[in-house]
């Protein structure tokens, strides 16, 4: 829907920028021909004011504290749907039949395993390596293993892909995890779901029958659900780059792993956990609530507040509950927890907080959670990039669908040394 253009004038120039609106959320300013019509480009460091491309998939409200899957409030979808059905949303734009949803089901179900020659690739990797740099190595290497969905013009190469990626992840995941603490792989199980599946090849061993915990199935089943996709963040929009030159999809997910991997992105709830451990026991709270109330002091409360949300982050409302419900189902004893529980009290009622929204985020109560569960803090990020999986999936391929399209390439505004002569060494 066009709007009257925005005149650009000054510095001798007249330029109209087209005036764009999409089905809701603010205007936009169409500045694809600001250089050939006045010779200048935008500055935008983090691209904070631009938008990057057209997408139908996730809207944020980050003022109202809204967050909607194809038009479905994240509430709802946590309430009443499951993962494998917010995949399949993420990916086709409809809620699945019954009979597609199970038929989806069953198809990524049955692309769980990966390829045996795979194992081997993990023995390359130090015992002590981070889970994240195995993910981007060995999700990267399944270009090698995988040519028959590689062709990105091949629509039905692209679905299989799909499906493979979100059927392979967790089954990668919970090997990068296994290997790092010298235990058996175990082998996906088709009786369970995608969660319970998940949890079993992370917690068994081959010694002991293993039965999936349904409060905590439902647990993992809510994590997955509330980082399936958001907007375009920095990892998203790494996916949708890397993707733009025409990179396999195996490559532009393990780009999207590596930029996940960063402490400002995806290591949030791993932060989390360190600064409650930090802390250490209730006692010690009011000292570090001074130290985040003061503008001197570096020190600053993770977990808390989010850069899209100025208002509470509606998964953290999701989350909130379903912390509660697996610490009281696993009746854990840990000093850590009870930090965690103090400091979401002190966030909901002091002034200071309120004042300046900086209420409990997804990271404080998913790191809770899946400490909770027994996860180490070097796999919480893993986690995350195992549910995000769905949601790049989903842009990667509504981007190579957009007939719009064009490799990424931004421009910079160049602050180094003019053109200068060369100076032979002899006379510097």
């Amino acid at each position: 829907m066009s709007n009257d253009p925005l005149k650009l004038t000054g510095t001798g120039l007249d330029v109209d920028l087209p005036v764009m609106e999409g089905s809701v959320g603010p205007k936009v300013i169409d500045i694809r021909k600001l250089y050939a019509e006045s010779g200048m480009f935008t500055f935008d460091p983090g691209f904070t004011s631009t938008a990057s491309c057209e997408s139908k998939i996730t809207y944020i409200d980050g003022e109202k504290g809204e967050l909607q899957y194809r038009g479905y409030p994240i509430e709802q979808l946590a309430a009443d749907s499951d993962f494998m059905e917010v995949c399949y949303l993420l990916l086709f734009g409809e809620l699945p039949s019954k009979a597609e949803k199970e038929k989806f089901s069953y198809d990524i179900t049955h692309h769980t395993m990966v390829h045996e020659q795979l194992h081997r690739f993990f023995s390359g990797f130090r015992r002590d390596a981070h889970p994240m740099a195995i993910m981007v190595g060995v999700v990267g290497a399944l270009a090698a293993f995988y040519h028959d969905s590689t062709d990105i013009n091949d629509p039905h190469q692209r679905m299989v892909a799909s499906y493979r990626m979100i059927a392979k992840i967790p089954t990668i995941a919970a090997m990068a995890y296994k290997y790092s603490i010298g235990q058996a792989f175990v082998y996906p199980d088709n009786d369970l779901s995608y969660a319970g599946n998940f949890l079993k090849m992370m917690f068994s061993v081959p010694a002991e029958d293993y039965v999936v915990n349904p409060v905590l199935e439902k647990a993992m089943d809510l994590i997955f659900i509330l980082h399936a996709d958001h907007e375009q963040n920095a990892s998203t929009s790494t996916v949708r780059l890397a993707g733009s030159s025409g990179a396999n999809p195996f490559a532009c997910i393990a780009a999207g792993i590596a930029c996940l991997w960063g402490p400002a992105h995806g290591g949030a709830n791993e932060a989390c956990l360190n600064m409650l451990g930090e802390i250490g026991t209730v006692d010690r709270i009011p000292e570090f609530v001074a130290r985040a109330k003061d503008k001197n002091d570096s020190f600053r409360l993770m977990g808390f507040g989010h850069r899209v949300y100025k208002n509470f982050d509606p998964r953290a409302t999701v989350m909130r509950e379903t912390a509660h419900q697996v610490l009281k189902e696993l009746g854990v004893d840990d000093p850590l927890f009870d930090v965690a529980m103090e400091l979401e009290k002190i966030a909901l009622e002091d002034p200071y907080f309120v004042e300046k929204k900086l209420y409990p985020n997804v990271d404080f109560y998913s790191g809770v959670i899946l400490k909770a569960m027994g996860f180490p803090t070097e796999m919480f990020t893993v986690l995350f990039a195992l549910a995000r999986t769905s949601g790049w999936i989903a842009q990667w391929n509504e981007m190579i669908e957009d007939p719009t399209q064009k490799i990424g390439r931004p421009r910079q505004l160049f602050t180094g040394t003019p053109k200068r002569d060369y100076i032979r060494v002899e006379d510097r």
